[in-house]
């Protein structure tokens, strides 16, 4: 849905209330109020048979009677009127409905047909539906506001997007009270028309806009959010509160890769792709809001600190190491300036503690001369309570700095701990734009938030469009899918296994798809008899491994079907007849070269239901899911963004020449992220695929996929 057929919820050329009440308390009562209260110059139409008047408003029978011009419906009626009114709208010719009331959906079967007749009668009138069970849409800039809730509106550049009326309606609440302002809102309720991803370039789009905070719980289409987030984020930042944590993805997995990628590890891969900064809470996801949209983006991590109070300072540096910023290493110079108007008993190391009784031109002479620091990428000032001075005349020194810094603009945060008499100083702050945080360990996140977004930023050049490397077999990969399909069907079909456990393809069919992909293998072979196996030892060269394989067979350690470093023909002999006296159905041994490497990792792909193929890197052996040393993205993968991956594990520390060691071959575990990546986006039968371990070879060598997993979806 475009942008431009949206801003009818935001600037629309007349608004009926379909379901007026003369009632104060009923919705269709406050909704009028509010369109009337909160200054909407446009004509407004109540729409109720039985009433001459609401609100001091002619109002009409129906909404055919209400003259031009007429763009937007608010709809307050009993769900099961909702689908007539709704097409008396389109017959109407009106381009967008809100629709407030519930009962659809969200109470069951009844409520689903209902909600699903409306769709129809939305696509038949091409009207574009806000909800239903919303609470409606603002813009405080037209003037708007077709909610129900009661308060002021105070204008801002922060808009709000959110799937939940209730935390809508707690943030708008919260607002009026902290000062603090909104451009746009938007409460999507149960998206029987416009989604999230319909909505986000609506609200980013608005020139008064400067930040979109979004809270979500899912989205309906996740390469689309995903694309519409990136594109919006290039301009806007995106900070996003994501609900159902709990709800991990409950499918049938057996390998690490999909035992491991729950769905909360896909939104985070998807969140990071698109640029959208996750918070941990609404009051985080409000804090890092204000910081974005009104301070300016850190060129580094390095951070002063500037307090009055010990602890409080104590605090700061805590949640910012945490948060993976670091304190600023001040110049000589700095602390010789410093040194010469503190008093003798203060701490010119940062964090610089001026002591309490210290007035607003101290802050003023210290704060400017960290913010000329070369060494200083952003600064907290904090003030714990006092009497010495009002609150708000130090918002004021630190607003005044911000606003004619001397080398440049730095982001800063403010921590004026004072609710009560501080408010003023919250007003000044507020007015000046400078985020006025109650308590200072809440600067850490904040900062890495905005962190976060300079190094997105600066990482789109490195995002060229990623394809198949060269040499990358297809007709191979096919030939592999195409027998692991039949294979597995006709174990469906014979009723041996269920569709699950017999799209798991033989080792020497997975190890095909891999190598077709440029991923090199040891040599192997798949054998049933135990002259194949001696064979087949003596063919490779000793010391060998054998590996049990059977369909259905997953996690072969677990079952005494993995032997390594066998290196004589008795030994290959008694392993194998130990592991074919285990199998009870059809199945094998595979007999494998032996290889050696510096590090184990782990490399997989699982398609995730709603935002597709998500790669996953980490520390690898038998013990990954115990350690949980991993790392997630969404295929394609960049180089950098599979460098990234590993940086963020502890296997990356180990590829690099981990105390003393040295460096693996980082670049072909690259090389093999890239890969299955391309595999999993070019071949949608693949539901998972994993190599565990890939051995890892000194730097320049090389890497071996010593075990390749792979199921494919029989279906």
């Amino acid at each position: 849905m475009s942008v431009s057929n949206l801003s009818c919820f935001f600037r629309p050329q007349g608004v009926a209330v379909v379901g007026a009440s003369r009632q104060p308390g009923k919705l269709g009562h406050d909704v009028v109020r509010n369109l009337v209260t909160h200054g909407y110059t446009g004509p407004i139409y109540p729409i109720n048979p039985r009433a001459d008047e609401v609100f001091g408003l002619k109002t009409y029978a129906y909404i055919e009677d209400a003259p031009d011009p007429l763009e937007l419906a608010v709809i307050v009626l009993p769900a099961r009127l909702v689908p007539e009114a709704l097409e008396a709208c389109g017959q109407r010719g009106v381009k967008g409905a809100v629709i407030i009331s519930g009962g659809f959906r969200e109470v069951g079967p009844d409520g689903a047909a209902l909600e699903a007749r409306l769709k129809q009668v939305a696509e038949q009138y091409g009207i574009a539906v806000l909800g239903p069970n919303c609470i409606g849409t603002i813009d405080t800039h037209t003037p708007l506001d077709t909610t129900f809730v009661i308060g002021e509106r105070r204008q801002g550049d922060i808009a709000l997007l959110s799937q939940s009326g209730a935390v809508a309606v707690v943030i708008i609440n919260w607002a009026e009270k902290t000062g603090i302002g909104f451009s746009r809102m938007a409460s999507l309720g149960n998206q029987a028309g416009v989604t999230e991803t319909d909505m986000l370039e609506a609200l980013a789009e608005d020139e008064h806009t400067k930040v979109v905070a979004a809270y979500i719980e899912g989205v309906a289409d996740g390469p689309g959010f995903v694309e519409a987030a990136a594109r919006v984020a290039r301009s806007v930042p995106l900070v996003a509160l994501k609900g159902g944590r709990g709800a991990s993805g409950a499918r049938a997995v057996a390998s690490h890769t999909g035992a491991l990628a729950g769905s909360e590890a896909a939104y985070d891969a998807a969140f990071r792709r698109a640029g959208v900064l996750r918070a941990e809470s609404t009051e985080e996801m409000l804090d890092w809001a204000r910081a974005l949209a009104w301070q300016p983006s850190p060129e580094g991590n390095r951070v002063g600190v500037l307090t009055n109070a010990g602890g409080s300072g104590v605090l700061a540096v805590d949640s910012l190491e945490a948060a993976g910023m670091q304190l600023a290493a001040l110049t000589e110079e700095t602390k010789a300036f410093l040194r010469q108007h503190v008093p003798p008993a203060a701490s010119v190391e940062n964090p610089v503690d001026i002591l309490a009784g210290s007035k607003p031109e101290l802050y003023a002479l210290c704060l400017e001369a960290m913010l000329a620091d070369e060494t200083v990428d952003a600064v907290v000032v904090i003030a714990a309570p006092q009497d010495w001075f009002a609150p708000v005349r130090l918002a004021e020194v630190v607003a005044d700095l911000c606003e004619a810094p001397p080398q440049g603009r730095k982001p800063v945060l403010a921590s004026i701990m004072e609710p009560g008499s501080g408010r003023d100083a919250d007003e000044e702050m507020f007015r000046r734009r400078i985020p006025n945080l109650l308590f200072p360990e809440r600067a850490g996140r904040t900062l890495a938030a905005m962190w976060e977004r300079k190094r997105w930023l600066d990482g789109l050049a490195d995002q060229a469009p990623v394809g198949p490397a060269q040499g990358t077999d297809g007709e191979a990969a096919r030939a592999a899918i195409e027998a692991g399909l039949e294979a597995g069907r006709r174990h469906v079909d014979a009723g041996e296994l269920d569709a699950s456990d017999a799209g798991w393809l033989p080792p020497d069919l997975a190890e095909a798809l891999a190598k077709a992909y440029g991923i090199q293998t040891p040599r192997g072979e798949l054998v049933r008899h135990e002259e194949g196996a001696l064979a087949a030892a003596a063919s490779i060269g000793y010391p060998v491994a054998l590996k049990l394989t059977a369909p259905g067979l997953t996690h072969k350690t677990e079952r005494g079907g993995v032997a390594l470093g066998l290196e004589t023909v008795q030994g290959v002999q008694d392993t194998f007849r130990e592991m074919m006296a285990r199998l009870n159905a059809e199945g094998g041994v595979y007999v494998q070269q032996m290889v050696q490497g510096a590090v184990e990792v782990i490399a997989g792909v699982v398609r995730d239901p709603q935002f597709g193929p998500l790669v996953m890197a980490g520390g690898g052996g038998t013990q990954v899911e115990l350690v949980g040393d991993v790392a997630f993205e969404l295929a394609p993968l960049t180089r950098r963004q599979a460098g990234e991956m590993l940086e963020r594990t502890a296997v990356g520390r180990l590829l690099a020449g981990y105390r003393g060691q040295p460096p693996a071959d980082k670049n072909a575990v690259v090389d093999t992220l890239q890969a299955l990546a391309q595999l999993a986006l070019d071949w949608p039968e693949i539901a998972e695929i994993e190599v565990n371990p890939l051995l890892v070879r000194p730097e320049g060598e090389g890497a071996y996929a010593v075990d390749v997993r792979a199921r494919l979806t029989l279906d």
